[in-house]
């Protein structure tokens, strides 16, 4: 498998809806859970407040905490310790404040898949075919689950209940204190896609190019829609819609109760990651011709609201919003920042391979891991 497909494989981007906006019941700016901030997959922290399209221009590196392996997953951040996935086959903690070591835990094959860490349980992917739960405190394994082929995507915990999906061409809800399954649906195509939860539904993308939902207590099939292309990307809910984007160069808006196109939009390039969603704007990053752009749509009709200059590198990391700044990583080695509004660039950064993983900002602070296996962690230095 080459480095390039394994890329665009993790490209593609919950927490029990507490509320029917998918946000954590605990409404703390200290920790972000799961892949993608919320069940709902937005991409948006909302309790962000220490950086804004002010100072970010001011983040600079706090510290650089190494693994032996590529980073494609993105970061948890629980408790004061962030938590991530490496190419090399294990799951790290390391201190969110300073990046000591705490634990690392290995599987059985790399791991693309990002963490999502729930009342003191680590839940993680691996290409050796397995789900695991470790111990957040210590990194003891306390199950693993076997699928039949790759896990790439990203788990999903809600109620008890872990919903992932697997190359096998099947979800899965498992117990999440046991990893036992509770029930498993086919999807009809290979799953790089994370699953959104939300009012009751799970929502998932194939590399065959279908958006399914499901019923999230029985697994029961509700709608089936097939735009074309294939779906890395992890689908977003919000405001009864279902986003996602496709390899064929369109983001979708469909009607998360039936599956209905809402609208779609086509974009300079194939579209890999997920998008994130923020007060009525959907933000995507699309690539196409040796070269990316951010595009800022309206979330009610896919209208172009701004799309930022081409910058170098095929391949984004999909966008991480907070407090009016938009982060993403690039094929071409750096983090980027951009005002929510206007699509300008704030501020960037260089690591020394490509950047795969979506951004996690939180408690002032950006943590994003890069291919020359480091998990980065950016913040304002303290006067």
């Amino acid at each position: 498998m080459t480095q390039r497909r394994l890329a665009r494989m993790l490209a593609a981007g919950l927490f029990v809806v507490a509320t029917m906006a998918g946000l954590p019941a605990r409404a703390s700016s200290t920790d972000w859970t799961q892949f993608r901030y919320s069940l709902a997959r937005n991409g948006v922290n909302p309790y962000e407040k220490t950086l804004n399209t002010k100072n970010v221009a001011k983040l600079t590196k706090l510290w650089a905490a190494k693994t032996k392996g590529d980073i494609y997953s993105s970061t948890a951040v629980v408790g004061g310790t962030a938590y991530v996935g490496s190419y090399d086959g294990k799951v790290y903690a390391f201190n969110a404040a300073n990046g000591t070591p705490v634990w690392s835990a290995g599987t059985k094959g790399p791991i693309m898949s990002s963490p999502a860490v729930v009342k003191g349980v680590l839940y993680i992917g691996s290409l050796d075919d397995n789900v695991y739960a470790f111990d957040a405190s210590t990194g003891a394994q306390l199950w693993s689950f076997p699928t039949g082929n790759q896990v790439l995507a990203s788990p999903a915990v809600q109620n008890g209940v872990v919903y992932i999906g697997s190359e096998d061409e099947n979800l899965y809800a498992l117990d999440a204190a046991t990893g036992a399954q509770i029930w498993s649906a086919p999807t009809g195509g290979k799953i790089n896609s994370s699953p959104a939860v939300s009012g009751g539904m799970v929502y998932i993308g194939t590399l065959s190019g279908a958006v399914l939902a499901f019923d999230a207590g029985t697994g029961n099939q509700v709608w089936n829609a097939n735009p074309g292309g294939a779906i890395y990307s992890t689908p977003s809910v919000y405001k009864g819609a279902v986003f996602v984007g496709s390899t064929n160069a369109n983001e979708y808006s469909f009607d998360a109760q039936t599956g209905a196109q809402n609208w779609v939009e086509t974009t300079n390039g194939d579209l890999w990651g997920s998008q994130a969603v923020d007060n009525n704007v959907v933000y995507v990053v699309s690539g196409g011709s040796g070269n990316y752009e951010c595009y800022a749509l309206n979330a009610s009709t896919g209208a172009v609201i701004w799309n930022s200059a081409n910058i170098p590198g095929e391949l984004g990391s999909p966008p991480t919003v907070a407090n009016g700044v938009v982060y993403f990583g690039s094929k071409d080695d750096d983090i980027y920042a951009l005002n929510a509004k206007t699509g300008a660039q704030l501020w960037s950064y260089a690591t020394k391979n490509v950047v795969i993983a979506s951004p996690t900002v939180v408690n002032g602070t950006v943590y994003l891991g890069s291919n020359d296996g480091n998990l980065y962690a950016f913040g304002l230095k303290k006067k």
